[in-house]
This record gives structure tokens, sequence and C-alpha cells, in this order.
């Protein structure tokens, strides 16, 4: 992966914000509501093959306020970083990347999963993400293992994984259950050793 300069913009405990000269990655907040409503909405048939199923509430400004609290809760406990993508231009809302399922202890691990709006696909967005996300991971969390899981017939989810230099490990039977049915799933993996860990600037 080629090196990626980004600074580490947060001064507050419960939050982080990641950016670099054309994206911003941050916790979500309640203001961001009507862009990721919209962005959403719009890109409803081209999302729900890869997630879970949408509940009847999903869009609602009740469940998404339900989201900010628990990504916040998440965060502060160590257990997942949920993050929005932003172009800088305008500060669009482009996707999502979750740092989630973090271990400590002898796995130091965690799984990235993340989400495109259909407008902003295949456009290199969530290349310059990982981008981003993978110097945090392991400089300044000090992770030791990314692991991503995705359908095997994702390709261009597969592609974004081998291109950021993600490793095909195995196959996992009835995985996760997507979109109402259990699905298998393609198991990929990061070491801190794989890569140089590209450079952090720290604005604090």
């Amino acid at each position: 992966m080629p090196k990626s300069v980004f600074r580490f913009l947060s001064r507050q405990p419960d939050s982080v914000e990641l950016e670099n000269e054309n994206y911003v990655l941050r916790l979500p907040r309640y203001q961001d509501f009507n862009q990721w409503h919209k962005l959403r909405a719009a890109s409803r048939q081209f999302l729900e093959p890869w997630e879970p199923t949408w509940r009847r509430d999903e869009l609602t400004e009740g469940a998404y306020r339900a989201r900010v609290i628990r990504g916040k809760q998440e965060y502060a406990s160590g257990q997942a970083i949920p993050l929005f993508l932003f172009h800088k231009d305008r500060m669009t809302l482009l996707g999502g990347i979750t740092i989630g399922y973090i271990r400590r202890g002898a796995a130091q691990s965690c799984m990235i999963g993340y989400w495109m709006g259909e407008t902003y696909a295949g456009q290199g967005h969530m290349f310059a993400a990982l981008q981003l996300v993978i110097p945090y991971i392991f400089t300044v969390l000090e992770l030791h293992r990314i692991e991503a899981a995705c359908i095997p017939d994702n390709a261009r989810s597969i592609r974004l994984l081998e291109k950021a230099g993600f490793q095909r490990e195995g196959y996992l039977r009835g995985y996760l259950k997507i979109n109402g049915q259990w699905h298998d799933h393609v198991m990929f993996s990061l070491l801190a050793t794989d890569t140089d860990k590209g450079r952090i600037t720290d604005s604090r």
C-alpha cells in the first residue's frame, strides 16, 4: 500500500477525526441525519444485497439518533469505531467504514466493514478511506491484524481489499446473515508486518 499522510485531528477523548487533502473520516453526528437519510434512501437497492436486513424504522430519525448514541458508546468502550466518510468539497457524505470487533490481549485485532452510496461507488473513495484507516489502526490503535469478510459474489469489494494489500485467507460457511439469508464469506486479512503503516501527522 502506498504511504498515506493523514492528520489525527481530534483532541477529545470521546471522538476521533482523520483527514487528508481530500477526505475526512469522523464519528457520526446528529446533524448528519439529513445527508445520511438521503444517501441511504437513494442507495437502498444498491446496498441491501450486501447488508443485514433493514428494519422497518431503518431510515427514521429516531433510529439514526440511536445509532449515533451506540457509536459513541462503542468508541468510548474501545469496542468499535464507526466512521462517516466525507469529501472535503462541501463536506459531502460518501459512505462509511467501521473498525469493529476490536480485540486486545493476545489477539490485538479488529474487523472492518464499509458501505458506499451508489452515486459514489467505483470512484476510488473507499480505497482512499482505507489509506486513512489502515495507518490509524496499526499506529494509533496499535493493533496487529485487520480482518475483512465479504460475500464471494461481491467482486468489487474483493478487488478493493486486494488493491489495499489484504490477503485471502479462507472460506467461511454460513458466516453472516445478509439480507435475510445466511451467506458464505471469504476472509481477508492485513497484518502490521505487511505494510509500512504510512505516516501520521498528529495535530493535537
